[in-house]
């Protein structure tokens, strides 16, 4: 009974953060899995049995409270459905570790970027409101789908912050589409477990205990995406991804080192997260109007207007041209 209760503050937890940042529910959870003894194949299948519900909760909990670009779940939650269900396949009959170092430093370079740029500079305007691509969603999300049932988590660390670094839409809106759109993720990996494995390894009560935890976490996640500032949101983001993907490295065999060499390296990123998001905050205390979640919504939103009233005007003047 204590590993279920554990198990379920787990769950709310990981929910809680990923809600909150768009990313580590899957990471969080499968982890947990691993160090009590499960198989990676069992783990992630168990995870990702339980993000169906969790997701399903927290999608709608995004839409009620404005955080979901329709278009963008739309874009990526297809693909991203393929990779997942593909990867679930592979996962079951071979390993895919020596991939995880590469994913890591990718991502870590992302998370980087993220932190600097949304700590020094706050969210990035000149792009905000232009439209994202079929081309650059389409193979994002197939991506995003293969490594997240492939390593047990990944949606949300490879879809956040690769939108987020595009400048395209507020970092309410990428959290709210990307753990929306996680829901058709979580259906196809649990698809393509199920085919491949059946039910073996599979720990159903921990399945419910995990849902049950995340269903709780779920609105109370949405609810702060709507309400915490872009900028912080951004420093926030950045720095987990930067954190979880040095642990990724560490754990990898890629490099060795010592216990007490990674503790420092742990201790110099928490240091430095925590002053930059100190700095953040300071500087949105000092230009609350225009760095408001609020603020930011109402200038993308005009931009898309005046962006749409632009093709208009070109497109009326083609029109006069050809009729001319």
């Amino acid at each position: 009974m204590r590993t279920i209760v554990l198990i379920a503050l787990v769950g709310f937890a990981a929910q809680l953060v990923d809600g909150s940042l768009g990313m580590a529910y899957g990471v969080t959870t499968t982890t947990l899995l691993l160090a009590i003894g499960t198989n990676p194949a069992a783990a992630s299948a168990t995870v990702h049995l339980a993000e169906i519900g969790t997701t399903l909760v927290s999608g709608v909990s995004h839409w009620k409270f404005g955080n979901v670009d329709w278009k963008v779940v739309r874009r990526i939650a297809l693909p991203g459905a393929i990779g997942a269900f593909l990867g679930a396949t592979i996962l079951s009959n071979l390993s895919t570790e020596a991939a995880a170092p590469v994913m890591a430093i990718i991502l870590l370079l992302l998370g980087l970027y993220i932190l600097v740029r949304f700590t020094f500079q706050g969210i990035p305007k000149h792009n905000l409101g232009k439209p994202l691509r079929k081309r650059f969603l389409g193979p994002l999300g197939f991506v995003a789908g293969f490594v997240d049932a492939t390593g047990g988590g990944g949606w949300g660390p490879v879809g956040t912050p690769a939108i987020l670094a595009s400048g395209r839409l507020e970092p309410r809106k990428v959290i709210g589409s990307i753990d929306t759109s996680e829901f058709i993720i979580a259906v196809a990996a649990s698809l393509g477990f199920l085919f491949s494995l059946g039910s073996q390894g599979i720990n159903f009560a921990w399945v419910g205990a995990i849902l049950v935890g995340g269903v709780i976490a779920a609105p109370i996640a949405a609810w702060l995406v709507r309400h915490i500032p872009p900028r912080l949101l951004g420093a926030s983001v950045g720095g987990l991804i930067v954190l979880t993907n040095v642990r990724s490295l560490f754990r990898s065999d890629l490099i060795d080192v010592p216990p007490v060499a990674q503790t420092v390296v742990y201790t110099l990123i928490v240091a430095a997260w925590v002053a930059a998001f100190v700095y953040s905050l300071r500087q949105y205390l000092a230009d609350r109007e225009h760095e408001s979640s609020d603020a930011v919504s109402r200038l993308r939103e005009q931009q898309e207007v005046d962006a749409a009233e632009a093709r208009t005007v070109k497109a009326d003047d083609g029109d006069a041209v050809a009729a001319g």
